[in-house]
């Protein structure tokens, strides 16, 4: 073996020892970014989805309460109210079915009930910061109206 192919032996075996296993800066950084913009993505949209959903059965449990109209004033004809024990007992039911807690708030002449549901979303990535969930709520407000137009 001549000195210059033993030199270039040398040279590759050396180079391959240090090559081996390293991993760039750059690319390490560029991981850790990459990752935390994806749970960015998937907590975010997810506690955006269960806001949503909290929401829409905040809506619903109102359209459910303000249809418990008290029977008795209606058919009289002295008032268009709504009875607010029903009321308030089929919207806790509906959020029960749902498996979400709430709370109902009747106004005291009964045109006007809000729905306030409280819900939890399960983080996916933000659980490796110590985040495993995020606390969601949803309003709604329902005005029963007394004649078309109001």
């Amino acid at each position: 073996m001549t000195p210059a192919t033993w030199i270039r032996h040398r040279n590759a075996a050396l180079a391959a020892r240090t090559d081996q296993g390293s991993m760039s800066l750059f690319f390490a950084l560029t991981g850790v970014a990459i990752l935390l913009v994806m749970g960015l993505l998937v907590d975010g949209g997810g506690a955006l989805n269960a806001s949503n959903r909290a929401t829409s059965l905040a809506q619903e449990a109102a359209r459910t309460a303000g249809q418990q109209i008290d029977p008795g004033q209606a058919i009289e004809g002295t008032a268009i109210t709504i009875d607010p024990g029903a009321a308030q007992s089929a919207a806790e039911d509906y959020l029960a079915a749902r498996g979400v807690d709430g709370s109902v708030a009747i106004s005291e002449g009964g045109t006007t009930m809000t729905v306030t549901v409280h819900d939890t979303y399960q983080t996916m990535f933000a659980q490796l910061v110590g985040q495993g969930s995020i606390s969601v709520t949803g309003t709604a407000t329902a005005h029963l109206k007394t004649q078309a137009g109001d």
